[in-house]
C-alpha cells in the first residue's frame, strides 16, 4: 500500500477552503471511495504525487495530453509566448495561424471563434444555431456531456453521472424546456421528435463518440442518419468534438466515420494542456455572430497568445508525426490485454475503444448507450480502480469516464499495465 500522507494533509486543508477540497467534482473520488492524491508533477505518460509515488497516466488531463506530459515542444512555445507577454485582450498573431490550422485540418471549418474552454464552446455553439435557423429546441442525447451551461446540464455525463445527479440544482426548469432529451444509438426517438416539434428544432447536438459516461460507439449508419434527418429538417448537426477532436484522427470523428457536421466544438488538445475552447463550421452560419451578425459572443482571454502558442505546437506535432498510427497500435494492445486478462479470471467486462480512447465496464451486456451503462457493477469499479492506483496505474476516478492514452506510452507500459489488471482481477474474484 502506497503512503499518502502529505496528499491527506493537504485535501484535509483544501477541505477548509475549497468546496469538496476539489475545483471540479470528478476530482474528489466520491465515486471510488477513498481521497484524491494531489499531483507534484508530470513527465510523458507518468505522474508523481507529492509523497513521491510514481503513475502510469491514462487519466491525462481527461484528454489534452496526447503527446504526454510536459512535451519539450509545447514547453519550449509557452516559454517563448510567456516572455513576451501572458494576455493582450487584442488579436495577436497566434490566434490567426491557430485558425488557420483548425481550417485546414477539419474540411467542415470554414470560419471558427477561440473561447476559453469546452463549457463556452457548446454554449455558443447552440446559441449560434438558434440564432441562424431562428428556432429554440435542441436535441441532446442521455449521458453525453457538453459542458455545465444551463441549458444541456441536463441527463449528462462526466461529473454528474459519477454522483448520481444527472441534473443540477439551481437550473430553472425554464431554463431547460427547449432541451429536448433523447436515447443514444436509437433513431426512432429522433425521427419521432422531430415529427413531434415541426419546424421547430434548430440543431441536434451530439459527442460522435460519448466519453462522458464511461465511452460507447456509435452503431453503423447511426452518425449517417442523424446528418441526414437534420439536414431534411433545415437543422444544424452540431458535433461536440471537445474530446474527440484531434485526437480520434487528425480531423476528429467526423475525420474518422467520415460526417461532416455544420458546427463543431473544440477543447482539450487545440489548447496543449492550457485552458482552451474553439467553435466552427460553414461561413454562412459563423458570419451569424458579432461583429457581423446578431449573435453575441465574446471573451477577454479568447485566443490568448500562451494557450494558442500551446496548442500550435502540439496540432503541429501531431501533423508532423505517425502519432494516430502509434495510438491505434498502443490502444490495441491494451484491448487485447484486457480482454484475455478479464476471460482468464472469468469476470464479465465489456471494453470499448476508439483509437486511443478507452472503458472497461463490469457488465455482461454490451454496452450502446447510457442505460447499458447503469447497469455495470460499479462496485467491482470501485475495487479495481483502488487496486490499479495501488500498482501504480491512474485510471479515471469513476466508471463513467474514458480513459485516453499519449504518444509517451509505450509497448512495455501496456505490458506492465496488463499484468497489473490481471493481478487486480484475481484479487476481484
Amino acid at each position: 500500500m502506497m503512503s499518502r500522507t502529505k496528499s491527506e494533509q493537504l485535501f484535509a486543508t483544501a477541505l477548509r477552503y475549497i468546496p469538496g477540497g476539489v475545483n471540479s467534482p470528478v476530482r474528489a473520488f466520491l465515486a471510488v471511495g477513498g481521497q484524491p492524491f494531489f499531483v507534484d508533477k508530470a513527465k510523458g505518460a507518468r505522474i508523481w504525487d507529492v509523497d513521491g509515488n510514481e503513475y502510469v497516466d491514462y487519466v491525462g488531463t481527461w484528454g489534452p495530453a496526447i503527446l504526454g506530459h510536459a512535451h519539450p515542444r509545447i514547453i519550449k512555445a509557452v516559454q517563448s509566448a510567456a516572455a513576451n507577454g501572458t494576455s493582450f485582450g487584442i488579436p495577436n498573431p497566434f490566434e490567426v495561424t491557430m485558425a488557420r490550422l483548425i481550417c485546414s485540418l477539419v474540411p467542415s471549418v470554414q470560419k471558427v471563434r477561440m473561447c476559453n474552454s469546452g463549457t463556452e464552446s457548446t454554449m455558443s455553439a447552440i446559441r449560434l444555431a438558434r440564432g441562424f435557423t431562428k428556432r429554440d429546441k435542441i436535441i441532446k442525447f442521455d449521458g453525453c456531456y457538453h459542458g455545465h451551461a444551463d441549458s444541456l446540464l441536463v441527463k449528462a455525463g462526466s461529473g454528474a453521472l459519477s454522483f448520481g445527479h444527472p441534473d443540477s440544482a439551481g437550473v430553472p426548469a425554464a431554463f431547460t424546456e427547449h432541451t429536448i432529451v433523447l436515447p443514444f444509438n436509437e433513431p426512432a426517438a429522433v425521427t419521432a421528435a422531430f415529427k413531434a416539434n415541426p419546424g421547430r428544432i434548430a440543431g441536434i447536438i451530439i459527442e460522435p463518440v460519448p466519453g462522458n459516461a464511461g465511452l460507447y460507439l456509435p452503431k453503423p449508419g447511426y452518425l449517417e442518419f442523424l446528418r441526414e434527418i437534420a439536414k431534411s429538417n433545415d437543422a444544424l448537426l452540431i458535433f461536440d468534438e471537445v474530446m474527440t477532436g484531434f485526437r480520434l484522427a487528425r480531423g476528429g470523428a467526423q475525420e474518422r466515420f467520415g460526417i461532416t457536421p455544420d458546427l463543431t466544438c473544440f477543447g482539450k488538445v487545440i489548447g496543449g494542456g492550457l485552458p482552451v475552447g474553439a467553435f466552427g463550421g460553414r461561413a454562412e452560419i459563423m458570419d451569424c455572430l458579432a461583429p457581423l451578425g446578431p449573435v453575441y459572443q465574446a471573451g477577454t482571454l479568447s485566443g490568448n497568445p500562451i494557450a494558442m502558442a500551446a496548442g500550435i505546437a502540439a496540432l503541429e506535432e501531431l501533423a508532423a508525426t505517425d502519432a494516430y498510427a502509434k495510438l491505434e497500435q498502443l490502444g490495441q494492445a491494451l484491448e487485447s490485454g484486457l480482454k484475455h486478462a478479464a476471460s482468464a479470471a472469468g469476470i464479465p467486462v465489456q471494453f470499448n475503444r476508439c483509437g486511443s480512447m478507452f472503458c472497461a465496464y463490469f457488465s455482461g451486456e454490451p454496452v450502446h448507450n447510457l442505460a447499458d451503462a447503469m447497469k455495470s457493477d460499479r462496485e467491482r469499479f470501485k475495487r479495481y480502480f483502488h487496486g490499479m492506483l495501488n500498482q501504480g496505474f491512474y485510471l479515471a476516478p469513476s466508471q463513467f469516464e474514458a480513459g485516453f492514452l499519449s504518444t509517451a506510452h509505450t509497448e512495455t507500459d501496456i505490458e506492465k499495465t496488463v499484468q497489473a489488471v490481471r493481478k487486480v482481477l484475481r484479487q476481484l474474484g
